[in-house]
């Protein structure tokens, strides 16, 4: 990848072509124009026979300017940078700045190209190619051009890495709702593109990324975490919550578990419930360990009569008829 910077000071990353797909575009564009100019010489020929030989010569120079030089720089003048060959490669001739070139463009590689590719055959515009960074040739050079790669090929869609295995659970009890979402976006960005970045680049981002991280949720990245495991367990403890909340949402029970959400609390062998926490779909707290007896005396607290085992044909609170 090249790196140009526009006039707005933006940096702009491109793929420079190199001199095998500059020279099987630069092959079809000559076969195009060899084409023409054949088709040109022989109507120029049967045309002019009855004309002396000066005015032939004459109309024979034009002919080869207009053809050979003057048609290159009027189709890539015309197309921005796209000849045929060009084309059929996915190539494009821009700026040093990344914009469309223009005629004065086209005009000094075309004048610059009939010396380095038609009088040499290629050789000088091979070498100059060979030997430059970017794979630009002469008239590229004092044009300020580049001719650069439309078409990349399309990689697999980035995903978010899993945290590791010993994270599960440590970032449960995360205040995540203070993170604002260009900070989540910039966040999954730089987890899905770490594997392209340097490694350096990528740790710097992702530390710098932590830190902001930390600093809205309220509680300090843990000192054992990497930067880059830290926030893929944060951004899978986020999406965790999420789809918790969609599955509350779609199954209408407000008691459905959401991940990250705090656990019940242990009771004790004949305690009682702890009214805060969430009542279950009964409604009332489900305590599996309080005592029969006290929960029958619940029961009759609320409005019922405590209904004794050992009686019969008395009603209860709950309904209930013991058998005779």
């Amino acid at each position: 990848m090249s790196e140009l910077v526009t006039g707005e000071a933006v940096a702009l990353e491109l793929r420079p072509a190199r001199l095998p797909s500059r020279a099987l575009a630069l092959l079809v564009d000559l076969l195009v124009t060899a084409t023409v100019y054949v088709t040109v010489t022989v109507l120029v020929v049967a045309s002019t026979s009855s004309l002396d030989a000066a005015t032939a010569a004459a109309i024979a120079v034009a002919s080869f300017v207009l053809v050979l030089v003057g048609g290159p720089i009027a189709v890539e003048t015309l197309s921005h940078g796209r000849s045929l060959g060009k084309l059929a490669c996915g190539l494009r001739v821009v700026r040093d700045d990344g914009g469309p070139i223009r005629f004065r463009h086209a005009l000094a590689r075309g004048a610059v190209g009939v010396v380095e590719i038609l009088l040499t055959v290629g050789t000088l515009a091979c070498v100059a190619s060979l030997v430059s960074a970017r794979g630009r040739r002469v008239g590229d050079v004092l044009a300020g051009t580049l001719v650069v790669r439309e078409r990349v090929p399309a990689g697999k869609p980035g995903l978010v890495p899993p945290p590791p295995p010993w994270l599960a659970g440590r970032l449960a009890g995360l205040d995540l709702s203070g993170v604002p979402e260009g900070l989540w976006l910039a966040v999954r960005q730089c987890l899905m593109r770490m594997q392209q970045l340097d490694p350096q680049v990528g740790q710097t981002m992702a530390a710098r990324l932590a830190a902001d991280v930390a600093a809205h949720t309220g509680a300090p990245a843990p000192v054992d975490v990497p930067p880059a495991a830290y926030l893929a367990a944060v951004v899978h403890e986020r999406q965790a919550r999420d789809a918790g909340r969609a599955l509350s949402a779609a199954s209408g029970i407000p008691g459905w578990p959401v991940a990250g959400a705090p656990s019940a609390p242990a009771v004790r062998p004949g305690a009682q419930p702890d009214a805060s926490w969430p009542s279950s779909s009964l409604g009332r707290p489900v305590d599996r360990g309080v005592d029969h007896d006290t929960d029958r005396g619940l029961g009759a607290s609320q409005g019922g009569e405590r209904t004794d085992p050992g009686a019969g044909g008395s009603r209860g609170a709950t309904g209930f008829v013991p058998p005779a």
